[in-house]
């Protein structure tokens, strides 16, 4: 498909007024495009050939709309740091449409298409610092197998916006399938809008829980919450499991089908530190590493309150109870084929326990140790791993080698099969974030070469492209720990 056969329905902003406000966008004057992404366009049906086509600079600005467009900020509310807040909304983005194609259907969203009745005193615009990392992040999660967002086309200005600093606005086209929020149903429930919230959870049950066509409000709405809390807890274990911290996980911030979704202050580690709290805003540590399981689920029962209307105590207890048993499952699978171990034995968590252990005693970087260990044929003396660990910690890692050797034995697999399983689960290129500062840096003075190239290596993290090796490198103490905020 041509980019001018490009044509867009509407479903959601048909829904009506109670859902949110027909808004036009906010053009820039002079917009720039700055990268437009092949794999996406061929995910939506576009000819990637088409990425050099001159009216990406509109369209992807709001001064020239696809057809069918009816742009449309949506409506939400939602619990930010445990505080529920009335007052949330798209304030600086627009949901332009859906794209049908091959029995899917894709929603275009335009961030930071100027001001919407839900802005508040916001500006409605987007910084270039804070759009990078949200387009370089949706391909990176998504490169690693994990549910996300994705990013269409980025798209800078000269215009002035102001953050913590002055800074050049922005604007990026997410995709995702949906981009209803945990906050959608908050919503209507707290404004005892209850046939607008039966009119959601139906609408979300027939495009995504197979099975619920003509059951009742109550039985959907107990599916669509089975549903959501399976994809939740899947998503919650594939992020510990690749050392992603997402810094903000308000009920606005996660997704009815279980995208990683709103990309701010996220971060990867690098040493492993299961303490890690990646937003300079999180005094009290709410969003760290290690409590995104538990906070996803308190977001959960936020949900599960916002549908009590229509489910019994009861049964949304027991829709709850579902989680952890399923984070655990989905987190133990993905820790057992990162160690390439096919098979599972009861020592297997305890196992993982004591690497993670001793990779936070010795400041280890989680990615570079997994991808090493993915090379690791039982040679001794194992240089590539030891050499990531300060001497102090050798001895460590020999005890834990030799108790990893003898679960290996117990697997009778061929060593070479094994490592190469190892290497597609292992990724050897990861978002880190003095890497997203050095594009940021160049993309400021114009050069969006550097963007390009990271962009492609994470949307192949597992491919080892020599060429490139330096973008693999442990970052240096200096670019470790870097403040990050909201606008982030």
């Amino acid at each position: 498909m041509k980019l001018s056969e490009v044509t867009l329905s509407h479903h959601y902003a048909d829904l009506g007024d109670v859902f949110g406000a027909l808004v036009a966008p906010t053009p820039f004057s002079q917009p720039q495009v700055i990268d437009v992404n092949p794999a996406v366009l061929q995910l939506l049906g576009i000819d990637p050939n088409e990425k050099s086509e001159p009216a990406w600079a509109q369209l992807g600005c709001g001064a020239k709309l696809f057809n069918g467009s009816r742009p449309f900020a949506m409506k939400y509310t939602g619990h930010q740091f445990g505080v529920y807040n009335p007052e949330l909304g798209d304030g600086r983005a627009l949901l332009l449409g859906e794209i049908e194609t091959g029995g899917q259907r894709w929603e275009l969203h335009l961030k930071g298409a100027g001001k919407t009745p839900y802005s508040r005193f916001g500006d409605g615009r987007a910084v270039l610092r804070s759009t990078i990392r949200e387009y370089l992040a949706c391909e990176a999660l998504y490169g690693l197998g994990i549910p996300s967002t994705r990013a269409l086309c980025l798209i800078g200005s000269d215009e002035r916006v102001t953050r913590e600093k002055i800074e050049t606005g922005a604007m990026l086209i997410r995709v995702a399938e949906s981009h209803v929020r945990f906050g959608h149903f908050e919503y209507f429930f707290y404004t005892k809008q209850l046939e607008a919230l039966r009119t959601l959870i139906g609408i979300t049950c027939q495009r995504f829980v197979p099975g619920t066509e003509g059951l009742t409000t109550g039985e959907q709405a107990e599916a669509l919450l089975r549903f959501t809390t399976r994809r939740s807890a899947e998503l919650v274990a594939s992020w510990q499991s690749v050392g992603f911290a997402h810094g903000v996980l308000n009920t606005d911030n996660m997704s009815i089908i279980g995208d990683t979704f709103d990309y701010g202050p996220y971060a990867f580690l690098d040493d492993y530190d299961s303490t890690f709290i990646c937003n300079h805003s999180d005094h009290t540590g709410r969003y760290a590493f290690e409590q995104q399981p538990g906070v996803v689920l308190w977001n959960l029962n936020a949900l599960a309150h916002a549908l009590s209307a229509f489910i019994s105590v009861e049964v949304l207890r027991d829709c709850l109870e579902q989680f952890e048993p399923a984070v655990s499952e989905a987190y133990a699978h993905r820790m057992r084929v990162k160690l390439g171990l096919a098979q599972e034995e009861a020592g297997d968590q305890a196992l993982c326990a004591d690497l993670l252990q001793l990779l936070q005693q010795g400041q280890v970087d989680y990615t570079l140790f997994f991808r090493a260990l993915a090379h690791y044929r039982g040679e001794r003396p194992a240089s590539a791993l030891l050499d990531l660990l300060k001497p102090a910690h050798h001895s460590g890692l020999e005890q834990w080698l030799q108790h990893y050797d003898r679960r290996l034995a117990r697997e009778n697999s061929d060593t070479r099969e094994r490592n190469r399983a190892m290497l597609t689960a292992n990724p050897k290129y990861i978002l880190r974030n003095y890497l997203a500062q050095k594009v940021i840096e160049a993309a400021e003075e114009g050069d969006y070469h550097p963007l390009r190239t990271l962009r492609q290596l994470l949307q192949s993290p597992f491919a080892e492209n020599p060429e490139h090796e330096v973008w693999a490198s442990a970052p240096p103490e200096s670019g470790k720990r870097l403040p990050l905020s909201c606008s982030s």
